[in-house]
């Protein structure tokens, strides 16, 4: 299985202002805007994180995963969401010769947990032996940081800070997140409950 994202978000949906204003730093100087690249690249680097832990894309972009055998006859998990719609899903041989499945033979089960493909009838269509199936689809709340739900983005808003406050520290720890900000998005991990898809 691989996950790749088509598109990033854009700079103007990131809340630079909103956490400018979160860390307090000084406005009305000619140089405000001096440590906005610096603030969105911790706003990026904060919400990787929490997307990564929550498997949820907070701001809507393009996703496409690859496949070379389906998760279940019958569906396919897309390994992150909310998923808003299913672009196309093609099929290519193994000599990377392609064909686009019609709409017909499948649906997005639009699940909160564990968005997935899912067959229109009893299968999905066979992937040929040594091709693969690539699944387009766009996830994301919404285009918008007022689209995210308030917990994930006051969490984003306090990794940055962490992020931020603690730029200088270059040794080794654990990894772990501040727990203001576990806290905040644990609804939002997957349940692992046994091996299903």
């Amino acid at each position: 299985m691989n996950l790749v994202e088509l598109t990033e978000a854009p700079a103007a949906a990131l809340p630079v202002q909103t956490l400018r204003e979160h860390l307090r730093l000084g406005s009305g100087f000619a140089d405000d805007s001096l440590q906005d690249g610096l603030l969105a690249g911790f706003l990026r680097a904060a919400i990787a994180a929490i997307e990564g832990r929550t498997g949820k894309a907070l701001l809507s972009r393009d996703f496409a995963l690859t496949v070379t055998a389906w998760a279940r006859p019958d569906r396919q998990p897309l390994a992150v969401g909310p998923v808003a719609e299913i672009a196309n899903v093609r099929l290519a041989d193994a000599q990377g010769a392609e064909t686009t499945l019609p709409p017909s033979a499948w649906r997005l089960d639009r699940d909160a947990q564990r968005p997935a493909l899912t067959a229109a009838g009893a299968f999905l269509p066979r992937i040929p032996l040594g091709g693969r199936a690539t699944v387009a689809f766009t996830a994301g709340f919404g285009p918008e940081w007022d689209d995210v739900p308030p917990d994930l983005s006051q969490a984003v808003l306090m990794l940055a800070t962490h992020y931020h406050e603690f730029r200088h520290d270059v040794a080794l720890g654990p990894g772990c997140m501040p727990f203001g900000v576990t806290a905040l998005i644990e609804r939002y991990r997957p349940l692992r409950l046994g091996a299903c898809a």
